[in-house]
């Protein structure tokens, strides 16, 4: 049964992976008229990037859709700076308010992907969102952070490469398991920003490519009955925060 049902599961995974590369872009997959170019790097980059938000520990963030907690582990020790990143808009109160603009159930459980800052405007237009980035109030340009995977047993993650582009076979320390949260972006693997998604399956052919961060550890049922069009009513730090560390 598993060889006949075979081409059918890497057609569906190939095409779930091109609408979740595209999902932070324009409607053209190669269009990414404000997030960076793809550095196109040889070589892994096991350096963090400065002058980003870091997590140094753990924290534990709860978000409330439809009147229901769910909440989330936040792992800094295996992605540093993008559970910083997340912490730090979860504490600027960014989330509040924003829609989950993209649910996909069919035709198998993929994800509920949100955090589009545009969402916050209801005159904005449906289609248009999935564009949008946060605007650093103090640059007054979009922050962006690095696509950054930490492969299984390593010291440190590696940056702005997929684990494939980096020539590293081994599975990520944090994996596409169901209840996953991570970084949406576009085909630039540099472009994540705000926008994140929560898987409704495992999902193991997204390992490596898309920077997982922390996991659903309670109102998953929530995750599972979010439609498209809901409202994240709140988020916030509820442990964690100390572990923050910005500049």
């Amino acid at each position: 049964m598993a060889l006949s049902t075979r081409p059918f599961t890497l057609a569906l995974a190939a095409l779930l992976t091109l609408w979740l590369g595209a999902c932070t872009s324009s409607p053209s997959l190669d269009s990414t008229s404000e997030a960076p170019t793809d550095p196109g790097l040889t070589e892994s980059v096991a350096v963090a990037p400065t002058g980003l938000p870091v997590l140094e520990g753990t924290a534990t963030v709860e978000m409330v859709v439809n009147g229901s907690p769910i909440v989330m582990e936040l792992d800094g020790a295996n992605a540093p700076v993008t559970a910083g990143n997340f912490v730090d808009l979860v504490n600027r109160g960014v989330y509040d308010g924003l829609v989950f603009h993209r649910v996909v159930r069919d035709p198998q459980p993929f994800v509920a992907q949100g955090g589009d800052p545009q969402s916050k405007d209801p005159s904005v237009p449906a289609q248009q969102l999935g564009t949008g980035s946060f605007i650093d109030p103090d640059t007054q340009a979009p922050r962006y952070v690095p696509l950054e995977i930490k492969p299984a047993g390593a010291e440190e993650p590696i940056y702005s490469q997929t684990l494939e582009e980096a020539g590293i076979s081994d599975a990520p320390e944090l994996p596409h398991t169901r209840g996953a949260v991570a970084m949406a972006r576009s085909q630039a693997v540099d472009s994540a920003s705000a926008q994140f998604y929560i898987t409704l399956a495992e999902l193991p052919f997204l390992d490596g490519s898309y920077a997982v961060f922390g996991y659903v550890t309670s109102g998953m049922e929530v995750v599972d009955a979010i439609q498209q069009g809901d409202r994240i009513e709140s988020a916030r730090v509820t442990a964690g925060l100390e572990n923050l560390k910005t500049e």
